[in-house]
């Protein structure tokens, strides 16, 4: 385990069984339609559930990228995300999956959801790692939770510190003193 790591909440094997139940719920949410999903990672920290999630799927899908920031170097949402690589498809017409890493305050999700749906998605449909319901600032949720957690400053599997962390193959909590210098 990582020295900066106060303990693993979860594990390698814990997400892999999660992840092929959330590709199954979208296999069958897109069972029998013949449009191809648009489903797009949130950039950086979903991209390892992302590889992972899509890879577990049987539907044909089309992949594309946003990196969309509201942290920085900080332990707090700022509130106000911010656009920093915009999508290369259009969502015009399209069924949209956007796969997020966790959904803490809401504000990233929520402009995420006005902005697709606003270029005239189809549809729009939320799969997260994390859910911390007792964070969230505004009212929006994920159509597809993995796992709700509690509210704890997690790292791992994608999810960073200080772009730090990313490559651990568990969630773990980071131990309160490297974030707190």
């Amino acid at each position: 385990m990582n020295k900066n790591i106060e303990r693993v909440l979860l594990t390698e094997e814990e997400i892999g069984a999660e992840v092929k139940k959330a590709a199954a719920w979208l296999d069958e949410r897109f069972a029998g339609k013949d449009t191809v999903p648009l489903v797009v990672s949130v950039l950086k920290g979903s991209v390892i559930f992302f590889c992972d999630l899509v890879r577990a799927m049987q539907t044909p899908v089309q992949m594309d990228f946003m990196t969309v920031t509201s942290y920085g170097n900080s332990s707090e949402s700022s509130g106000l995300p911010k656009i920093v690589m915009d999508l290369a498809a259009s969502a015009q017409g399209r069924d949209v999956v956007l796969v997020e890493d966790i959904v803490d305050s809401g504000h990233t999700l929520m402009k995420m959801k006005a902005l697709i749906e606003g270029r005239g998605a189809k549809s729009f449909t939320v799969v997260t790692l994390l859910d911390k319901p007792s964070r969230r600032k505004v009212p929006i949720a994920a159509d597809y939770s993995c796992f709700e957690i509690e509210n704890e400053f997690i790292v791992g599997y994608g999810l960073d510190y200080a772009q730090q962390y990313r490559n651990i193959p568990y969630i773990g909590v980071l131990k309160r003193e490297v974030y707190e210098k």
